[in-house]
């Protein structure tokens, strides 16, 4: 049987890396528990509204965030402050599919085109690997607003 699996950061800013990545994905942040959001409002301004009433202090409001896929299919992102900077290369990374179906310069245009896109988002260009036949189709690495490795594929 398989799992399904929750992704987890740790975070100094949970809400802005949350951000960050629900526009790298497409993702959404959930609503409250026991609250129906209306099309257009903003989850983390429900949210906001939630922690005050159930008595969050507002020191500690963005100590996690989340954001899931729209459709149900790709794995929850859950982010948690810590108190520790990032101090190592990290073990784990994601690497982003965005360029589906697509080989040699048209595959590494699509790719450069979304580094710019996200790059205006907060994220850093690492170093672009060209594609590499049979075992690489080439890719770019980047990392987030907070230093976490991640790779365009």
């Amino acid at each position: 049987m398989s799992r399904h699996i929750q992704v987890t950061f740790d975070a100094h800013d949970p809400r802005a890396l949350s951000s960050f990545w629900r526009d790298v994905l497409g993702y959404v942040h959930p609503a409250p528990p026991g609250v129906d959001l209306p099309e257009d409002a903003d989850p983390l301004a429900a949210w906001d509204d939630f922690l005050a009433r159930v008595g969050v202090p507002e020191e500690q409001r963005n100590t996690s965030s989340a954001v899931e896929d729209p459709d149900g299919h790709g794995p929850r992102l859950f982010f948690q402050q810590v108190p520790e900077d990032k101090v190592a290369k990290n073990r784990v990374h994601l690497d982003v599919r965005a360029a589906p179906g697509l080989q040699g310069e048209e595959r590494m245009a699509a790719l450069e085109v979304e580094c710019d896109r996200l790059v205006a988002l907060g994220a850093t260009r690492v170093r672009r690997h060209e594609p590499d036949p049979p075992m690489s189709a080439g890719f770019i690495v980047m990392t987030d607003p907070e230093g976490n490795e991640f790779c365009l594929d």
